[in-house]
């Protein structure tokens, strides 16, 4: 008779909150605790380190080396905490009422959670289709870790079928999402006493004029918006998220940076969009170079992650809503995922996961522990797939 999965899912998410996977730190050892729950399985892995080995992806395989199995994915990275007026112990699990808090319990190690808890039934059975899993590093600062693993998967494993990628769904099947593209603009300029302007170059002043511009991008991006568009908001955002700038009120600054992100559902590309920007930033170095050699303004494009764009007949999208029992209408999400990274690589993707993006990044952040009971009936069905004749 088959167990429920949840209690083992809900110990085993309790371990992995213990972790502090923060983007800005290490997720060894993270992956060293899930490494040594599949080695008593006998489970084989193996590491997809960053360049420098402090961080790393995860991919394991249950099941068969045959093509047509299934990848679960998700990131091991959370966001900060820092300043958030959490009432509990955010890297201690905590149940109140019929809710689990903790700082990634939603976004997303619950998902991690009910993938691991499955792996010893997946690991006992004979299954006619492997089972994958694809746990990737700082998708929180830009989807940096996943392609690298992306390509192994690619490159090294038998063609999966279908990807699911756990981000908080509330457990429904949703097949698209927008990119994002973040951006860091330094300006440059000359320090002098605040009283004598004209020997001098302000950074902050110009980098005004600069974010001016980009607010009235983003207005007219939001005016320009299809109103057919199945995403809310329904077109591009840009949004100004941090600004560093200057020393005191009484000196020209000599250093401003800022840094946006670009949010758009396609097909314009991020370049296209902000394409008058960056020619007014050239122009703005130019002239500032003109009054300071020394001055100037750099543009640096950080991230850049595909929008991920509904399948027709998506072969993902109709086995999440098979294993999640979802019979509801087609849905995206505005948030940037690994999704659009499988998509583009040639996969079949979907995003189903346990919880709300609505409690993410949030202090306080849970997941009902219901959604976690939906995503053990999930794992639950996935095995009996797995376990059929293919």
């Amino acid at each position: 008779m088959a167990t429920d999965l949840y209690p083992s899912a809900r110990d085993i998410l309790a371990r992995l909150i213990s972790f502090d996977t923060t983007s800005r730190g290490s997720n060894l050892e993270l992956i060293g605790w899930v490494e040594a729950y599949l080695d008593g399985l006998g489970v084989p892995h193996r590491r997809v380190p960053n360049a420098d080995g402090s961080k790393s992806n995860l991919l394991a395989t249950i099941g068969p080396a045959v093509a047509g199995g299934v990848v679960l994915s998700g990131h091991t990275d959370v966001v900060p905490v820092d300043g958030q007026p959490w009432s509990t112990d955010p890297f201690t699990l905590t149940q109140k009422g019929e809710r689990l808090f903790g700082r990634g319990t939603c976004d997303m190690k619950g998902f991690l959670a009910l993938a691991l808890a499955a792996a010893p039934e997946l690991a006992a059975a004979n299954l006619s289709r492997p089972v994958h899993l694809a746990f990737s590093y700082d998708e929180e600062i830009g989807c940096l870790g996943a392609p690298q693993m992306i390509e192994v998967i690619r490159r090294e494993l038998p063609a999966p079928a279908v990807i699911v990628v756990g981000e908080p769904t509330s457990m429904e099947a949703v097949n698209g999402h927008k990119g994002i593209a973040t951006f860091h603009v330094a300006v440059t300029g000359r320090e002098v006493h605040s009283s004598q302007p004209h020997l001098g170059v302000s950074a902050v002043m110009e980098a005004v004029k600069l974010m001016a511009s980009l607010n009235a991008l983003s207005e007219r991006l939001m005016a320009e918006a299809d109103p057919a568009s199945p995403f809310t908001p329904k077109g591009p955002t840009l949004t100004i998220g941090t600004v560093q700038g200057g020393t005191a009120h009484n000196i020209i600054a000599r250093e401003c940076h800022f840094v946006f992100d670009l949010r758009s559902p396609g097909p314009r590309t991020p370049a296209e969009l902000i394409a008058p920007f960056l020619a007014e930033a050239a122009a703005m170095d130019l002239a500032l170079k003109a009054r300071a050699p020394e001055a100037g303004v750099v543009v640096e494009m950080r991230t850049d992650v595909p929008p991920f764009v509904p399948e027709i007949d998506g072969v993902a999208e109709a086995f999440a809503r098979r294993m999640a029992g979802d019979n509801g209408p087609p849905r995206v999400v505005a948030y940037a995922a690994e999704a659009g990274q499988f998509q583009t690589a040639g996969f079949s993707t979907v995003i189903c996961g346990p919880g709300s993006i609505d409690q993410a990044h949030q202090p306080d952040e849970y997941v009902d522990i219901s959604q976690m009971q939906r995503g053990a009936q999930f794992m639950r069905r996935l095995i009996e797939w797995a376990s059929e004749a293919a």
